[in-house]
């Protein structure tokens, strides 16, 4: 008979605790929560409770459980939670989830054709599509993700864990999660979610007495009373309360017979509290002496390789033949020793944890160390290749067998392979346990590759300190020159964090330790990072011609030295370097990177390339073609930074070619998910690519809510700001007819470019801020002709504006005909800017007037009308004041009732007062709304006292106060 109970005992709050959360699941209110308790304590046993009550209300269940070997296997939790679901239900084919199967391939082998090899998705990446993958699972009725042994996973897996926690909230999914109070990633994770109030943690105390009867009863399936006393006081004395230890104990008596059935009940043979046995350990040491001795060496072998054993491993480990191997496996299944694992087929498991540790415990410690020795040079000489699972367990057996230098330098190869691979958090985690075990001679390279790890895993500073703990070396030794590279691949982070001070010491400390003669594949990779280095915000720049000589030199190197990678960061540094020079040379550049990233299998440098192609494309031209293709590879490689970034940037280009709803498309997909995954840069592109939609609209009020966000997200003096100011701030300020406004946005705009040279041209400095001088008489030829000398004036957004400066300069000229002709170029070159076509129409009618030429009543008409549909008012007014000036009939605005809010307009507010009204909120002067809408200080007196007799407000403050009210969610 098993010790087995088949209830769970004492847990009544905890079933009610999951029983909730799984009803919350199915209400699209997703929940974590965790159980936290000593092995044994029953967390396995609530899990099954849970997955029991899911599948009953038909919830999807995915289980899966952290390896208790100790090795470190990335994501091996998620990926059995997924396959236990799809193994059996088959894997989603939900057309939405398809550009998430390339970052799901890690987890999903039959996802894994999307893959490209030489790119690793980021753990954000992956955690989002998981994310998105089990709110798919889980429309219908809601989902359960079962996570097991959370303190025994990599880091990886923390870090997806941590991410799904965070965002749960209005998903239909239930997160259960278990682990010991054991210091590390895990438990920290807990720990946070539980003060951020993001997860719920239960942590599982031991059973009372009287619960610890109540299992025993069923255990036996008798009422605890009729249970012998003796017997009921030692399980509680020796168990402590603990469900797993309870069962084993009793298991022990059992088989022993000094716990019997007899016709009067359950009776106690003997008494001996010597015979009863004290701790767990001498009960498996009893339960192996009664097995055959084949099978309790096969256990005893497979304790030592840890909780989970491979098949495969074992039979190497003891030489036996398939035959004797299985028939021994099956006899150590029928003891309720060890179980077949349903997750891997090649793989068992003991029952329990402790089961393991308690084996290898019962050997003496001179013959488990031998045991582990033996088994560790087995598996070395298998003549199997040594792959990552493998490493690490010969290192852990080394460290059992007491070789700690053997254990650390099994453990830095299997780090350093993790890092290669990109799993960065697991290559960090196994670097630092050689680090502790490493002998002296191996201390410094295994802290060098840990500092790598450190910076590439996001922990700078952690990489900073321990690059500056190194001992020296010997100048000009191989020890040296491997020094450097750490210093060099650490230098390479930091300017990508824009974090120059750091940049510029780790590449000095690599230069002092080459020499002056270093490698040429060195020197190339220090030209580059210095090359980056020059083009941030506040450092001193070096002379451009200077950069780009010595990035050239460094790109011919690279790839003649065999180095794609620091080729492609040498061309992408030209890329941006050869902008001064036209636009052409710069795409030949990113076409060189491209060829690179393509022959050597670079899909990450690759889709950069097509990214950047994409952009330079859509701003020479306005057409987007390339850029949406970019966005594709980024989405078929599985990167959701990237095609985060390229969402921001088709985001803006739908904002100038003023299609509205792809703007709304674009920011509502990727804002919320940009910043959710921390992607900082894309996110503050969208939010602003927003707020300029907004301003391209006339809408003043949401592009100011708008901005507000862009500034909250840190937008505001970042390398953004000439946009904020010159594409976003100018052209508002130019629709709400407030000329002076937009030049001092465009002078603050070219300030601050004067300050932090840059190689972006929407700003207005090459095209709007050069037409705004011309039309106030304050920029000549001779300015004009310097701007559209510049590459800048090459962009389609930019050459429209230049197109009309120099009509208007060739009108002031007398050249009729070539002001006409500048003004057909910028009706075809336009075309695509319906915005910025009509705004250019309104801006240089007057002058056309003045100078006589063109048909500035035409266009004005044109104008007016579309501001007018478009709900631009101060425009659409100023386009008809102009052509009264010029004496032309204007057909007088009488409709708009539609845009008054209902509230308003039952109380007869007309159209034009509606005007002055929204105004408002501001509290301008009657000058100031007057000068907005082209009508008298007269007419917005009248228009004022009208409003108050029919809103009812004792004054114009109070008049302000309630527009303000009113118009706080309208746009």
């Amino acid at each position: 008979m098993r010790a087995n109970s088949p209830v769970v005992v004492g847990r009544d709050a905890e079933i009610g605790l999951l029983s909730s959360a799984l009803d919350a699941a199915r209400r699209r209110s997703g929940r974590a929560l965790f159980l936290v308790g000593e092995a044994g304590v029953g967390k396995s046993r609530l899990v099954g409770e849970c997955a029991y009550q899911a599948y009953g209300l038909g919830l999807p269940v995915l289980r899966g459980r952290a390896g208790s070997t100790g090795l470190i296997v990335p994501f091996r939790p998620l990926m059995e939670a997924l396959s236990s679901h799809f193994r059996a239900a088959g894997t989603p084919t939900d057309p939405e989830l398809v550009p998430y199967h390339p970052a799901l391939a890690r987890l999903v082998p039959e996802w894994r054709g999307a893959t490209h090899p030489g790119h690793s998705e980021t753990v954000v990446e992956l955690a989002e599509a998981l994310l998105r993958l089990l709110s798919v699972l889980g429309r219908e009725s809601g989902c359960v993700m079962l996570l097991e042994d959370l303190h025994d996973c990599d880091r990886e897996t923390v870090a997806v864990v941590e991410y799904v926690v965070d965002n749960l909230a209005g998903l239909p999914v239930l997160l259960l999660g278990t682990l010991r109070p054991e210091p590390g990633a895990a438990l920290d994770l807990v720990r946070s979610a539980e003060q951020r109030h993001t997860a719920a943690v239960v942590d599982l105390r031991g059973l009372g007495d009287a619960e610890v009867r109540a299992l025993t009863g069923a255990c036996l399936e008798t009422p605890p009373e009729q249970i012998p006393e003796a017997v009921q006081r030692r399980l509680i004395e020796r168990a402590a309360g603990n469900p797993y230890l309870v069962e084993v104990l009793l298991d022990d008596l059992l088989e022993t017979g000094r716990l019997r059935r007899t016709e009067d009940g359950w009776e106690a043979a003997a008494q001996p509290d010597g015979a009863l046995p004290s701790r767990i350990l001498r009960s498996w040491t009893h339960r192996l002496d009664r097995m055959d001795e084949p099978v309790r060496d096969l256990l005893l072998t497979a304790a030592t390789l840890g909780g989970q054993f491979s098949v495969s491993v074992l039979q190497t480990v003891t030489g036996l033949e398939d035959r004797a191997l299985f028939t021994h496996l099956r006899s150590a299944v029928e003891t309720g020793v060890i179980a077949p694992d349903g997750a891997a087929p090649d793989r068992y498991t003991f029952r329990h944890t402790l089961t393991a540790e308690a084996l290898v415990s019962s050997l003496a410690p001179a013959e488990r160390a031998a045991l582990a020795r033996r088994a560790a040079s087995a598996v070395e000489r298998s003549g199997e290749p040594l792959d990552e699972d493998r490493r690490q367990l010969v290192a852990s057996l080394e460290l059992a067998a007491g070789n700690r230098a053997g254990a650390a330098r099994q453990f830095a190869e299997a780090g350093r392979r993790m890092l290669a691979s990109g799993s960065h958090g697991s290559a960090v985690v196994l670097l630092e346990r050689s680090r502790s075990l490493a002998a002296e001679a191996d201390l410094s390279s295994v802290t060098e590759s840990l500092a790598v790890a450190r910076a590439e895993s996001g922990d700078l500073d952690g990489a900073l300190a321990l690059a500056g703990s190194l001992p020296p070396v010997p100048a000009g030794s191989r020890a040296a020159a491997a020094r450097g590279d750490t210093h060099l691949r650490i230098a390479w982070v930091a300017v990508m964090a824009e974090r120059a001070v750091d940049t510029a010491r780790q590449t000095a400390a690599a230069s002092a330790l080459f020499g002056p003669s270093p490698s040429p594949a060195r020197r190339a990779s220090l030209s580059v990072v210095d090359g980056h280095l020059s083009l941030l915000p506040g450092e001193r720049r070096q002379e451009p011609g200077v950069v780009e000589k010595a990035a050239r030199e460094a790109a011919e190197t690279a790839e003649a030295e065999g180095l794609p990678v620091v080729a492609c960061q040498a061309w992408q540094l030209l890329a941006l370097l050869s902008r001064e020079k036209g636009f052409d040379a710069a795409d030949l550049c990113l076409e060189r990177m491209l060829s690179l990233s393509t022959e050597h299998a670079l899909p990450l440098w690759r889709v950069e390339a097509l990214v950047r192609l994409g952009v330079n494309a859509f701003m020479r031209t306005g057409d987007a073609a390339r850029l949406h293709a970019a966005r594709g590879a980024a989405a078929e490689l599985g990167s959701l930074l990237l095609a985060q970034t390229v969402d921001g940037l088709l985001a803006m280009n739908a904002v100038m070619c003023a299609r509205w709803e792809e703007v709304e498309e674009i920011t509502g997909r990727s804002v919320e998910a940009s910043a959710r995954i921390g992607n900082h840069g894309a996110h503050r592109y969208l939010l602003l690519a927003g707020a300029t939609a907004a301003a391209h609209r006339g809408r003043r009020r949401e592009t100011e809510r708008a901005l507000a966000a862009f500034r909250r997200a840190g937008g505001e003096g970042s390398a953004l700001e000439p946009l904020r100011l010159g594409l976003c701030g100018a052209v508002g300020a130019l629709l709400d007819e407030d000329r002076p406004r937009a030049l001092a946005d465009l002078e603050a705009s070219a300030a601050w470019e004067r300050d932090h040279p840059s190689y972006y041209y929407l700003s207005g400095r090459y095209g709007l801020y050069p037409l705004l001088g011309v039309l106030a008489g304050v920029t000549g030829r001779e300015e004009y002709e310097a701007v559209a000398a510049t590459p800048g004036a090459d962009l389609a957004w930019n050459r429209q504006f230049l197109d009309l400066a120099e009509a208007v300069l060739l009108g002031r000229e007398g050249n009729r005909s070539g002001a006409e002709g500048r003004l057909a170029a910028f009706d075809a070159r336009s075309a695509a800017f319906p915005v910025a076509h009509h705004l250019g129409l309104r801006l240089v009618a007057e002058a056309a007037f003045a100078d006589g030429w063109g048909e500035p009543a035409v266009w004005l008409r044109t104008a007016e009308e579309y501001f007018y549909a478009a709900g631009v008012q101060p425009v659409a007014a100023a386009c008809r004041t102009a052509l009264r000036q010029a004496g032309v009939s204007v057909t007088q605005r009488r409709g708009g009732r539609d845009r008054i809010p209902s509230a308003l307009r039952t109380n007869g507010v007309t159209p034009r007062e509606y005007e002055v009204f929204v105004l408002l909120p501001d509290r301008p002067g009657n000058q100031q709304i007057a000068q907005r809408l082209s009508i008298s200080p007269r007419t917005v007196e009248k228009h004022l006292a009208s409003l108050l007799g029919k809103t009812g407000r004792p004054n114009r403050s109070a008049l302000c106060e309630f527009a303000a009210e009113c118009l706080a969610d309208q746009p």
